[in-house]
């Protein structure tokens, strides 16, 4: 059993390692957006900022539980809240999104530019980046090997581009509560979470270790 999980982690390593490339695949980003995402740095995080740049320190992983990359990008594309998100539509209009949207298939998808805020985890927005996965949430719709591979291969892109300190789950965003990377002001506005799984941040985490990203603040 042993042998067979190093094999793995060897497979994975290697097939990480393989030269990838980035799709662009822009998202709307117009003066709507720009200034629905000014307002929420200023209201949620009190940052008064003339562009809504960002200063990554952490990547969160998540998943879209849409099942297409198509109906995924749709979710993100237009600048405004749509009206079947009644529960976070109260607290800004900017409608969700992400850096990076991943296939099944493992193709990697650039949404916006890294160091523009997206709207996808609370009290962190100002300095993460997100990566959503096509998928995930249901059996029949797992995140799949493909998808972990790139994942991984992500995470190592972008710390050699930023001083990223965290890789976290979506769901473990709340942790970061009382630290000096929360902002949200609101005590009131937080989900709960599950994505991207357990099993799949510990891979990526395991096969990122060389990295040394910070360990992740306790709970309370």
């Amino acid at each position: 059993m042993r042998f067979v999980t190093l094999l793995f982690a060897v497979l994975l390593n290697f097939s990480c390692a393989v030269k990838r490339e980035i799709a662009d695949m822009p998202i709307i980003f117009n003066e709507e957006r720009e200034n629905l995402t000014l307002e929420y740095l200023s209201e949620r995080y009190g940052l008064e900022l003339e562009k809504p740049t960002i200063e990554p320190k952490m990547v969160v992983l998540h998943w879209t539980v849409i099942p297409t990359l198509e109906k995924s990008f749709q979710a993100f594309n237009n600048p405004s809240l749509p009206n079947w998100r009644p529960e976070i539509a109260s607290v800004s209009g900017l409608n969700v999104s992400a850096h990076f949207l991943v296939d099944q298939d493992g193709t990697i998808y650039r949404l916006m530019p890294e160091t523009v805020m997206a709207r996808h985890v609370i009290g962190l927005n100002h300095s993460a980046i997100g990566i959503e996965n096509v998928g995930g949430g249901t059996k029949d719709k797992k995140l799949t090997p493909a998808q972990l591979r790139s994942n991984i291969w992500l995470v190592r892109y972008l710390k050699s581009k930023y001083n990223i300190d965290y890789v976290i789950g979506h769901y473990e965003y709340t942790l970061f509560e009382g630290t000096e990377l929360w902002l949200e002001k609101n005590a009131d506005y937080r989900t709960v979470k599950s994505d991207p799984g357990e099993k799949f941040i510990k891979r990526v985490r395991r096969a990122t270790k060389s990295l040394n990203f910070k360990p992740l603040p306790t709970s309370k």
